[in-house]
C-alpha cells in the first residue's frame, strides 16, 4: 500500500492508474478504524480494480470543538489494518492540506441536513457535505462506499451526488455488528464494561421492532415505542431521538409502506451511539 501526504502525490498516482484502464473505488474515514471501516474496503473489492481509502479527521464536521480535540487516531495501526486487507492506496493529508489558508468554500445539502444529526449537531453536514466534496475532486473516484450505521449521512451523500451531477456510483455499505449485536464504532472503545451491557438494550429494541414489522406491525409509533421501551430499562436512559423514516428521503412516516428505517440514537456513559434496522419494503 503506497501512502499520500499531498494532494498533488495522491492525484498523479491515480490519474497514471487511470490512464492504465484501472477503476477506482474510494472509502473516506476519519480514521480510528475497525471492522466496520474494513468491511467497507472489501466491499469494494467487486467494483473497480484500485481501492483508495482516506484517513483525515475533519475539523470542520464537529461543531464542539471538544470533541474535535479529544479525537483519537493511531495512524500506524490503521495502516496496518489496511495493509492486511491489501488496500492499495491511503490518503492521510493533514488540515492545511485539506483547508489551506483562505479557504472559504463550504457545500450543504439542505433538508436532509435539518432533521436529527442536524437539528442537535449544528453545521456537521455542511462539514461533511465540503470534504466529502473536496475527497472526491481530489481521488476522482467511479464509486465510493459509505456505511449505512451513518444513515443520515449516507443519504445526504447520495442526494449530494446526484444533485451535483457528480459521475460517482455511491454503494451503501451494511451496518456491521458485534456477535452481541451492537453496531460497530469506534465510540465503543469508551464504554464501560457495565455501559456496554446496557448499550445492547439499543440493538436488542431494533431488533424486537424489526419482528414486530414481519408479524405485521405497521404503524410507526407503535414500532417506535418498542426501541424506547427496550432503551428504557437502562437505569438512566437518554434518548436524543428515535424516528421511523423513508429509506429515501429521510422523511418521518406515519405508516410504514415501502422501504424504511428506524433511526435511533441514545447516550450510554456519556457516549453518543448511532444504530438503525431496515424495514424492508
Amino acid at each position: 500500500m503506497k501512502t499520500f501526504k499531498t494532494v498533488e502525490q495522491c492525484r498523479a498516482a491515480l490519474r497514471a492508474a487511470r490512464a492504465g484502464g484501472a477503476t477506482v473505488g474510494f472509502v473516506p474515514t476519519m480514521g480510528a478504524l475497525h471492522e466496520g471501516h474494513i468491511s467497507l474496503a472489501r466491499a469494494l473489492r467487486s467494483y473497480c480494480d484500485i481501492r483508495v481509502c482516506s484517513i483525515f479527521v475533519n475539523p470542520t464536521q464537529f461543531n464542539d470543538p471538544r470533541d474535535y480535540e479529544a479525537y483519537q487516531v493511531n495512524l500506524p495501526k490503521d495502516q496496518e489494518m489496511l495493509e492486511a486487507e491489501e488496500v492499495d492506496f491511503l490518503f492521510a493529508p493533514n488540515v492545511t492540506e485539506v483547508y489551506p489558508e483562505g479557504y472559504q468554500t463550504t457545500v450543504s445539502v439542505n433538508e436532509i441536513s435539518k432533521p436529527f444529526e442536524g437539528a442537535l449537531r449544528p453545521g456537521h453536514f455542511t462539514g461533511v457535505a465540503s470534504v466529502v466534496t473536496i475527497l472526491f475532486n481530489i481521488v476522482e473516484p467511479d464509486v465510493a462506499i459509505f456505511g449505512e450505521k451513518d444513515f443520515q449521512q449516507l443519504t445526504l451523500i447520495e442526494q449530494m451526488t446526484r444533485d451535483l451531477k457528480m459521475d460517482i456510483r455511491i454503494v451503501r455499505g451494511a451496518l456491521v455488528r458485534d456477535k452481541d449485536g451492537l453496531a460497530l464504532s469506534s465510540r465503543n472503545a469508551r464504554l464501560s464494561a457495565q455501559g456496554r451491557n446496557h448499550a445492547l438494550l439499543i440493538s436488542k429494541g431494533l431488533f424486537a421492532a424489526e419482528q414486530a414489522f414481519r408479524e405485521g406491525q405497521r404503524t410507526a409509533t407503535a414500532l417506535a415505542h418498542i426501541v424506547r421501551a427496550s432503551i428504557e430499562k437502562m437505569p438512566e436512559p437518554v434518548i436524543d431521538y428515535i424516528a421511523v423514516v423513508d429509506d429515501s428521503t429521510l422523511q418521518e412516516v406515519q405508516t410504514v409502506r415501502g422501504a424504511c428505517r428506524i433511526l435511533v440514537v441514545a447516550r450510554v456513559d456519556g457516549v453518543r451511539l448511532l444504530d438503525n434496522i431496515a424495514l424492508p419494503g
